[in-house]
């Protein structure tokens, strides 16, 4: 068995985008610390947030008005306490960004001061969005990236998937790693862990995020004996651009915040009977909106059209969709732009408290990955880039005041590649891959019921005997990581949304139509004995 390389450090941060750069350049200046980035340091979840972050900078708006707002988006089952710390740090954390040189867009008052223009989306009462034209992750990942990669204390490690969380006892001490450039398995010791990894929403067949998005930091977690929560709650944006040559490309609700309306292909709107709000209602209830007309009309999608705002102002703050429309032959200031439902955000993931801290010393949890109970049933817009920075500050503040831990001098027990071979049959991966996304598509959707959240686990629980022999006798690749992860994701998702016997925000059961009149989050933990799922109550 050959040697593995170890590397050392203070804190090693797993993810590479608001959370993780934000959490490594607060502690960079008090330690030694590992950024792991599974693709290049700026590719990511973030790099594709189009709409912007939430926070109160408009005098005629109220830290009270934001807090009501996401209670209101979330159904009911968000934690007000964390909503609240959420809101009231918000200003602070964005002016830590304006610090670090996000440039985000400025406008004149009436007097001819400069102020931040401010744009509003769905769930949203007043304009509080800050964003950099319709690119506002980019805007955030460069920035931040640009920062991280010329501190002298931040060490970068592009391309390279965490694998699985060392534990000593319930100490985590550090994660085995693979290098996807030498195709080696490596281990990083360290003092603190911090999983950013982003969401999970690689785990359906249409989905607005990036390849990277497949769920690593929540299994890792999970099979590590971390408790996680809500995992039923993913979000489906309701306007993914819909054309063969698109890819994953995200029109930003901020058309609608900025009056484009949602239409048939005959121009005939349609959400004011779905809500009152209309256009401007909350995601889940767009999404299942559109997701009912296409299939009540037999049609392929819906259409969202902001072709009656002047063509100025249609170029001027939507220059990105703008231009990729028109590559694909689509002029968004003449006609109305074909939209479909995808999977876009997981509002559950490992249960932190409002330190990040999840319930494994030493191990923290931020951003996507986690579940801090600041979205309940159903993230608000441009909520989530804020989580991301507020938690981030609140993870580096807790690992400072308890910054005496020593190293551990376990020995760790080197990666042993002496019994696995190289997989003639890659063909399985591929076939697993495309059978798992599309059933939980199929049976895991927008629109749920007990017979299909049954059939989805039948598959789950076969195509997890296939994947821990797939493990287990082959070298370690990149898809089959992303494939043993995704499958783990997809049973914490059928769990929780079967221990759910209501419908709620993003949570649609056709058995169960109806809210339960108490209901909370579901959190589920693995009984190490057993190996299984077990609902756990506050």
């Amino acid at each position: 068995m050959a040697n593995t390389i170890e590397h050392r450090c203070d804190l090693i941060v797993i993810g590479s985008g608001a959370a993780g750069l934000s959490l490594a350049l607060k502690m960079a200046e008090h330690c030694n610390v590992i950024v792991l980035s599974k693709s290049d340091i700026n590719e990511g979840s973030t790099r594709y947030a189009q709409g912007g972050i939430a926070a109160v900078f408009d005098d005629d708006d109220s830290i009270e008005s934001h807090i009501a707002d996401t209670l209101n988006a979330g159904a009911g089952i968000c934690d007000e306490n964390v909503v609240r710390f959420t809101a009231e740090n918000a200003k602070r954390s964005m002016q830590w960004l304006i610090n670090r040189g996000v440039p985000f867009d400025q406008e004149q008052d009436e007097h001819g001061n400069t102020r931040f223009h401010l744009t509003r989306e769905g769930g949203h009462s007043h304009r509080r969005i800050l964003h950099a034209a319709d690119a506002t992750g980019e805007a955030v990942q460069s920035t931040l990236s640009e920062n991280v990669t010329h501190h002298p204390n931040i060490h970068i490690f592009e391309r390279y998937n965490a694998i699985d969380l060392i534990l000593n006892d319930t100490n985590c001490i550090g994660a085995y790693v693979w290098n996807r450039k030498k195709e080696q398995v490596e281990i990083v010791r360290a003092r603190f862990v911090a999983l950013a990894s982003g969401g999970a929403s690689k785990v359906y067949q249409y989905t607005s995020n990036p390849d990277v998005s497949s769920g690593d930091g929540v299994a890792m977690a999970w099979r590590a004996g971390c408790r996680i929560a809500n995992m039923e709650f993913n979000q489906f944006h309701p306007t993914c651009l819909y054309h063969p040559d698109a890819g994953n490309f995200l029109i930003s609700e901020a058309l609608r915040g900025e009056g484009a309306f949602l239409c048939h292909g005959d121009g005939t709107r349609f959400m004011h009977k779905f809500d009152e709000r209309g256009d401007l209602a909350p995601r889940d209830i767009v999404a299942r909106a559109i997701d009912f007309e296409m299939k009540r009309l037999g049609e392929d999608c819906m259409y969202l059209d902001i072709s009656h705002k002047p063509t100025d102002f249609i170029v001027k703050h939507f220059p990105n969709i703008y231009r990729k429309c028109r590559s694909l032959g689509i002029d968004i200031t003449r006609q109305a732009i074909p939209v479909v439902p995808a999977a876009h955000y997981s509002c559950g993931g490992v249960m932190t408290d409002l330190d990040a801290r999840t319930n494994l010393e030493n191990v923290y949890a931020i951003g996507e990955v986690a579940y801090t109970g600041l979205h309940g049933a159903n993230r608000m817009a441009s909520n989530s880039l804020l989580e991301c920075v507020v938690f981030a500050h609140a993870c580096a503040k807790h690992i400072l005041e308890h910054f005496d831990r020593p190293h551990s001098k376990v020995q760790i027990q080197a990666w042993d590649e002496s019994r696995v071979i190289d997989s003639d049959e890659a063909v399985i991966i591929q076939h697993n891959w495309h059978e798992l996304r599309l059933f939980m598509w199929d049976y895991v959707g927008i629109v749920r019921s007990n017979k299909r959240l049954e059939r989805a686990m039948r598959r789950i629980n076969l195509l997890e005997q296939e994947i821990d022999e797939y493990y287990s006798n082959f070298k370690v690749s990149n898809n089959m990581l992303e494939l043993r992860n995704l499958v783990c994701i997809a049973q914490l998702i059928v769990s929780c949304a079967m221990q759910r016997k209501e419908s709620r925000g993003l949570h649609y059961n056709l058995d169960y139509p109806n809210l339960l009149e108490h209901a909370g989050p579901s959190i589920i933990q693995k009984q190490m004995a057993y190996d299984e799922a077990t609902l756990l109550t506050e």
